[in-house]
């Protein structure tokens, strides 16, 4: 695990724990199963015989390999995912994580509450107080990741997630960690071609991990997409869906962006 990665970690279970105690002093609150967020979310993610992969586009207005991705302004957030919806993703991911991501949960809550796709909750999430959280910002679909969780865990928050009526997305690295991601009962599979370990980007590895996810998945390729020709070669193999990020919040217009990628399969 990257110094950058067991430090975000670090972090989230300080923040876990402080506001553990405020959820403590605020008293329980009802949450009751809305299995509908997990259907649409499993819907959107399909990919339909004949038809380009899916597209999860996502707000991420900073990261640590990248620094800056696009300068951020009041509104800027949800401005870009309403382009998305627009533009025809099918998913918009947001980043709950600020430092280094430039993400919140109010930028989660404000996005799910702007756009009618189904939205994914991306938080480094170690803890089911963050499951909480997202079910209460009104996402659909929750990130969790293989490399930060021991099995017990993993299969313990997909559990968690689901019994709020969310879908886990699960992201693997390499193909031990897409088998440690079937074996947990994910349902949504995804491969980062983005190493968290060196930060480097290897389309090839992911593929042939992407390829490894059983049929009964669905499958997502993460990052790596900048070009229509990145987007055609990950539309020939088994990617149900793409999530990309860097590759449209870097241009002017993501979701004019966004539907060029698209026309172009």
């Amino acid at each position: 695990m990257s110094d950058y990665l067991s430090a975000i970690l670090a972090r989230k279970r300080r923040e876990n724990s402080r506001r553990r105690r405020h959820v403590a002093a605020m008293g329980p609150v009802e949450r009751p199963p809305q299995p509908e967020r997990s259907e649409r979310g499993i819907r959107a993610l399909r990919r339909a015989p004949g038809e380009p992969p899916s597209v999860i586009a996502e707000v991420k207005f900073r990261s640590p390999s990248a620094g800056e991705i696009r300068p951020w302004s009041p509104g800027e957030g949800v401005r870009v995912a309403r382009g998305y919806e627009r533009g025809g993703a099918s998913v918009v991911s947001v980043l709950a994580d600020g430092p280094g991501f430039g993400g919140s949960p109010l930028l989660v809550r404000r996005v799910a509450r702007a756009v009618s796709v189904p939205v994914l909750y991306k938080g480094f999430v170690l803890d089911p107080i963050q499951v909480d959280l997202a079910y209460d910002v009104g996402a659909s679909l929750v990130l969790l990741l293989v490399r930060a969780l021991e099995d017990s865990s993993l299969r313990s928050l997909i559990e968690n997630i689901r019994a709020l009526g969310m879908e886990p997305v699960v992201e693997a690295a390499n193909a031990d960690e897409v088998d440690r991601a079937v074996a947990a009962g994910s349902t949504i599979v995804g491969v980062n071609a983005r190493d968290l370990s060196t930060f480097r980007v290897d389309k090839n590895a992911a593929q042939a991990s992407v390829a490894r996810i059983p049929e009964p998945c669905v499958a997502v390729f993460m990052s790596g997409v900048r070009s229509a020709e990145d987007f055609r070669d990950v539309a020939q193999g088994r990617a149900d869906a793409v999530l990309i990020g860097e590759g449209l919040m870097h241009a002017a217009d993501p979701g004019a962006r966004l539907s060029e990628l698209l026309g172009s399969v």
